[in-house]
């Protein structure tokens, strides 16, 4: 009895470390992508044409989604040789002191092309950061659970919304409460700065939780857990990246590339914030909802219906915002990241942790999400370069991305009643049956 009050009581503290540390991350990361596309072309890209400077900003928001699978792989080999927690905590502080430093880095102005340098620089740490912390966090839960797997470990996922709520509120604050010449000025550092207070905070919760009972059960570690996956789960490192890659077009389409093709479209930059701020809200309840359903119908059909309305909505989401009007902006703002995207995207963290044995756990699941991660970084960019070719091409490859999550899942075989402890069932996952 005592036991089980125990393991229930770890089972709290390791979901609410995963989900305030990806609060936390996600905060820090997001708010890099809002300020990529309001502020940082102004303040370190003022030497370019606005257009190339919206485009070279955004470039520096890709160089974190491009350095993630690096902190995924690093990260991924050290935590499944000497536990979750540790790596948790060192990805963390490297979130925290990455974006405390963003918040006093000289404008282009000041030094010149160290500015945009250095810039570059955090933002890598920044994404080495999380591409770690992802990971760990999700098995953090997911290895604690005994019973619905899926909504617990839902709750990592669900900080990326949150981090993307608490951002854009920030922002918005010290928007409201400064001129546009001090926003640019000094009133944009303020949220980054305030990441060492987050940072204190999340490592005092942090540091309460205990290692998972499936890794300390482990007695046998794998040597290089990367090659391990490399040469026992090839297939589902290939599936894991091709189901999550639509999933993210479609996150960083609505949380980066909407901000600056709204703004742009005459829409006031507080209009469209309150506009992703409404609908990130959603969002969490939402990737909370599809994942409980995950563990009662399964991951696959959840995932399935998020992919078929996530790329309906992708032709739906540019005819709305270039209607002009706010409400019809909000509609397909929250379609899209409230209702459609959090069905494809919220299963993925239970999902991702049955793809692999807890040997090499922590490394697969990482790689494979990170890798698909990718998505998010770059869809911003390439969309801002097809701007001139109309947006039914940008919609098209939302599409496109959808589809290759439909078809990977397919191949899958279910997986949310999978025995994590098995490492054999982990590898039959992979294929259909």
């Amino acid at each position: 009895m005592a036991e089980n009050l125990r393991s229930r009581a770890q089972l709290r503290r390791a979901v609410f470390s995963s989900y305030f540390g990806s609060v936390i991350e996600y905060y820090d990361f997001l708010l890099y992508a809002t300020a990529s596309a309001v502020v940082f072309n102004k303040v370190f890209f003022s030497n370019l044409d606005p257009a190339i400077g919206t485009i070279a900003s955004l470039g520096t928001f890709t160089t974190g989604y491009l350095a993630r699978p690096i902190g995924g792989i690093v990260f991924g080999h050290f935590g499944d040789l000497l536990g979750r927690k540790r790596m948790l905590v060192i990805t963390m502080t490297m979130m925290g002191v990455a974006s405390t430093l963003i918040g006093v880095l000289p404008t282009y102005a000041q030094i010149g092309v160290w500015a945009p340098v250095l810039l570059i620089v955090l933002r890598v740490l920044q994404g080495i950061a999380v591409g770690g912390e992802w990971g760990g966090a999700v098995l953090m839960s997911a290895e604690h659970a005994t019973t619905r797997r899926g909504l617990w470990a839902s709750f990592t996922n669900a900080g990326a919304p949150s981090g993307m709520v608490v951002s854009t509120l920030l922002l918005t604050l010290m928007g409201a409460v400064t001129t546009d010449a001090q926003f640019l000025a000094w009133g944009w550092r303020v949220p980054f700065l305030l990441s060492v207070v987050l940072l204190a905070i999340g490592l005092f919760v942090r540091l309460k939780v205990d290692e998972t009972p499936i890794f300390a059960a482990t007695s046998k570690r794998a040597g290089t857990p990367l090659l391990e996956v490399l040469r026992g789960h090839p297939k589902n490192l290939l599936l894991a990246i091709g189901v999550g890659f639509g999933a993210f077009v479609a996150q960083g389409t609505l949380t980066t590339y909407v901000l600056s093709y709204a703004v742009h479209a005459g829409f006031p930059r507080q209009t469209v914030l309150n506009a992703i701020t409404v609908s990130s809200v959603g969002a969490v309840f939402a990737i909370v909802g599809y994942s409980a359903l995950s563990d009662r119908v399964g991951r696959r059909p959840v995932v399935i219906a998020g992919a078929v309305a996530t790329g309906i909505v992708g032709f739906l989401l540019f005819p709305l915002i270039d209607s002009g009007s706010a409400v019809l902006l909000t509609l397909a703002v929250v379609l899209g990241q409230s209702v459609a995207h959090p069905a494809m995207y919220g299963p993925l963290a239970a999902l991702y942790t049955e793809l692999f044995s807890t040997r090499t756990r922590y490394t697969g699941a990482s790689l494979g999400y990170q890798i698909a991660g990718l998505g998010a970084g770059i869809a911003p960019v390439v969309f801002a370069a097809l701007a001139g070719t109309g947006t039914g091409v940008i919609s098209a490859v939302i599409a496109a991305c959808c589809l290759v999550t439909v078809v990977c899942v397919l191949v899958l075989r279910e997986s949310h009643r999978v025995d994590l402890a098995d490492p054999a069932e982990a590898r039959a996952v992979g294929v259909e049956r």
